[in-house]
């Protein structure tokens, strides 16, 4: 028998009479009901250029954490935070670490890096010409730089990074972006300015444009050093007494607990010595339209803690490589786009905005379950609140 064939219409493929054509050849093929894919609110005509074969939607519950309050450089004030979520807990929890950090003053962001990357591999037929590759570039940084930013509107080359291993030169090449996340936007770019590397250098045998030094959508550690999307530092320092009448613990105890976790993260090689950056990451990227493959990358994350002669406990994380956009992508969706509104964060100028209340966020999320895990409040809370009664 011929192999059952997913519906396409050549003239109209993204309408509602498409997307019923597929639920209905899901439903005979597999016997199920796709009826609550069926409903939504979106045009099936915004859709092209962000999925193929749209079929309908997967409804997340969207709950309101806040207000948090951001003493950024791009974001200032108090915000209310959509966090799309199947997780019992994870809002409330959120929203008590927005509002003891809220009573201590608020969180300070910084963004102190931008880079995205393209990470193409340049074949030598030695070591010697790889070796002197390295030195030809950077004689022709300028005029590499011209072809790369031909491609786009908003994107920059800033440098690129050249490491020699064998025969062949790993690179990566760093652009700014703009509102957008820009994977796309670099790997167009990148492509253009290898296309005349290999043309201008004879030497040059072959390339491959992405050679996984970028190391898009998986961790590493040279994104923790040298930053993939935005490098962005949110700080508190939160009084002791804040700390016992809202989280019924001390300064001291958050300390010690946040020094064997530390030890504890360094034994087991994970990617961050934080309680749980992917949660907020994740259930902000889903309401806002990122790409949810980035939180691979952006949950990655560096704390440090200081137990202050006053009592105060100061909390510290960085997030190394933090992809983040406003614009392009699924962020003009109906309903992404409504919540990048709710925190004033749709369109041009303001990404670096948008980064800045992400990390206040994760800050807000890291004392909370902190403070639960030493209070031994933890179980109780998911017991009471993450259990389908």
């Amino acid at each position: 028998m011929p192999t059952p064939k997913i519906p396409r219409d050549a003239d109209n493929d993204y309408s509602t009479e498409a997307a019923a054509a597929r639920r209905d050849f899901a439903g005979e093929q597999s016997g199920s009901s796709l009826e609550h894919v069926g409903s939504y609110s979106l045009d099936p005509a915004t859709l092209p250029g962000n999925i193929e074969n749209f079929s309908g939607v997967a409804q997340v519950p969207i709950g309101l954490a806040g207000p948090v309050l951001v003493d950024g450089e791009h974001a200032r004030g108090e915000f209310f935070v959509p966090l799309a979520t199947t997780e019992g807990t994870l809002v409330a929890s959120y929203n008590r670490g927005m509002k003891l950090l809220h009573r201590a003053g608020g969180v300070k962001v910084t963004v102190v890096d931008d880079a995205m990357q393209r990470a193409p591999a340049f074949f030598f037929e030695s070591a010697r010409q790889a070796r002197d590759f390295v030195g030809w570039l950077d004689d022709r940084l300028e005029a590499i730089r011209e072809v790369a930013d031909s491609t786009t509107t908003t994107g920059r080359l800033r440098d690129i990074e050249r490491y020699v291993a064998g025969r062949f030169v790993y690179t990566r090449f760093n652009f700014t972006t703009g509102d957008a996340a820009g994977q796309n936007m670099t790997g167009k770019a990148t492509w253009a300015a290898a296309e005349w590397i290999r043309r201008e250098n004879p030497e040059v045998e072959n390339y491959m444009l992405e050679a996984q030094l970028a190391t898009d959508k998986k961790h590493s550690q040279i994104n923790t050093l040298h930053t993939r999307g935005k490098r962005v530092v949110a700080e508190a320092a939160i009084p002791d007494a804040l700390l016992q009448e809202h989280m019924r613990v001390t300064s001291r105890q958050l300390y010690q607990s946040r020094k064997i976790s530390n030890q504890g993260a360094r034994l087991s090689g994970a990617a961050a010595n934080a309680s749980h950056p992917a949660n907020g990451i994740a259930a902000m990227f889903i309401a806002t339209g990122q790409d949810a493959g980035n939180v691979a990358e952006s949950h990655a994350a560096l704390t440090y803690i200081e137990l202050r002669e006053n009592g105060d406990y100061y909390y510290s994380i960085t997030l190394p490589s933090l992809i983040v956009a406003t614009y392009g992508g699924g962020t003009g969706l109906a309903t992404q786009r409504e919540c990048l509104e709710l925190m004033g964060c749709y369109g041009s100028d303001k990404v670096l905005k948008f980064a800045e209340i992400v990390a206040a966020t994760v800050l807000c999320g890291e004392v909370s379950l902190g403070s639960a895990v030493v209070a031994d409040e933890w179980v109780s809370a998911h017991d009471d609140l993450g259990r389908n009664r």
